[in-house]
């Protein structure tokens, strides 16, 4: 895995002097405790402050959580990037919102103005985010995110009760108030990046898709892949309670611990193979010595054991997406089975911008909801316990908790 060096915080957030506010800030490895930080204020013209209601744990705070990326946090970072609330403060130059809006908080933090913004392509933005260590990592930077360590910029996130939303008409989506919260957190990040998934694989009528991981992500493009006109959707995972939960909504379950590979058992009854497979399982899965040991020794930051699979049990000319978050490294990746079988291979952390008002349209109409992810409810000022029970896989339901601030419990 290569060398991190922190950079240097260069984003600007400026706390109010006197008002306090409680939020989840990183203390390092495993542990994440309520603080009591300062108040952001309105420090650019097209800022919003915006009391949060409700807000989420995601797969991706685990990195951070777990010590993944201990070299590019910050003690004292605030966390997260799924979070709904009620606008209490615009910048001059904020010409969509207006105080009392609500709105869902978009991770991806874009400019709208640089040549991927203009091609729709928002988690690729050339302005957001000052880091020069991804730049250097990558040869390019990529967008901001918030609350995901200085190498997405360093934005203070919105495991909070206020976040300051930097370039608000684009990274806000006015929502109605009368729709339950929990459909709304699940429009922040999980089913947009589902839908991306879907996208990146080009999922469409008639196809048989794979998507290796249950969690909440993998669901969700699973779900999203029968509402794009897929005929069949494999659900591959080890997690049998998550695998049932596939079940019922439909789809043809894979249990990795019953198969020694589950590629050959997918091409075994679809000789042909998948059409789209998707991997969203993430860069922590693996499922073998080799990679197990690789990861513990330190010479591979990622494994690429759920990737062969995908690719392997993909037919020729079909497509792979990766959602599962990579970050660094991997050894063994099937580079010649890639090329020789003409697979199409696309990833990327999702264009939210792009996919609204469709998403908010389809669930507003009743045509999806996402709230089902939501195996959990609890108030915020627990989100130190939640995160432990995310980790070790013991969150009530199997799946994701909604956590409702003081201000988010009031408005009931």
């Amino acid at each position: 895995m290569p060398e991190l060096k922190k950079p240097v915080l260069t984003t600007a957030y400026k706390p109010h002097p006197t008002e306090k506010m409680k939020a989840a800030v990183w203390t390092g490895t495993k542990s994440i405790e309520l603080g009591v930080v300062p108040k952001p204020t309105i420090t650019a013209p097209k800022d919003a402050i915006v009391a949060v209601t409700h807000c989420t744990i995601c797969g991706s705070d685990l990195h951070m959580y777990s010590g993944d990326l201990n070299e590019v946090m910050e003690k004292g970072m605030i966390m997260g990037h799924e979070a709904i609330g009620i606008v209490e403060d615009i910048g001059r130059e904020v010409k969509h919102l207006a105080i009392g809006d609500r709105v869902i908080i978009l991770p991806i933090i874009a400019c709208g103005s640089c040549f991927y913004c203009k091609r729709k392509e928002f988690s690729l933005c050339d302005k957001t985010n000052p880091s020069k260590e991804l730049e250097k990592m990558y040869g390019h930077r990529l967008s901001g995110i918030f609350g995901y360590s200085m190498i997405t910029g360093g934005y203070p996130g919105d495991q909070a009760e206020y976040c300051r939303v930097p370039n608000a008409d684009l990274t806000c989506v006015k929502a109605p108030k009368n729709i339950p919260a929990k459909k709304l957190v699940g429009l922040c990040d999980v089913t947009p990046t589902a839908w991306h998934g879907n996208e990146l694989a080009e999922v469409g009528e008639g196809d048989v898709v794979g998507v290796w991981g249950c969690g909440a992500v993998g669901l969700s493009i699973q779900r999203l892949a029968k509402l794009r006109g897929a005929s069949k959707v494999y659900a591959v995972d080890k997690d049998e309670h998550r695998l049932n939960i596939a079940k019922s909504f439909g789809m043809i379950p894979v249990n990795v611990k019953e198969h020694d590979s589950p590629a050959d058992y997918i091409l075994s009854v679809e000789p042909h193979g998948l059409d789209r497979g998707i991997e969203a399982s993430g860069f922590r899965s693996t499922n073998s010595v080799a990679h197990s040991t690789m990861r513990a020794l330190g010479v591979e930051g990622d494994s690429s054991d759920t990737a062969a699979a995908v690719i392997k049990a993909t037919r020729k000319g079909g497509n792979v997406a990766l959602i599962g978050d990579f970050f660094f490294n991997t050894n063994n990746f099937p580079i010649g089975m890639l090329m020789e079988k003409a697979i199409t291979l696309r990833g990327g952390q999702l264009y939210a911008q792009k996919y609204f008002p469709e998403l908010l349209n389809m669930v507003v109409e009743g045509k999806y909801d996402p709230s089902f992810m939501f195996t959990h409810e609890d108030d915020f000022e627990n989100i130190s316990k939640n995160y432990d029970a995310f980790f070790h896989h013991k969150v009530p339901g199997g799946l994701k908790v909604c956590l409702a601030t003081a201000f988010g419990r009031s408005q009931k």
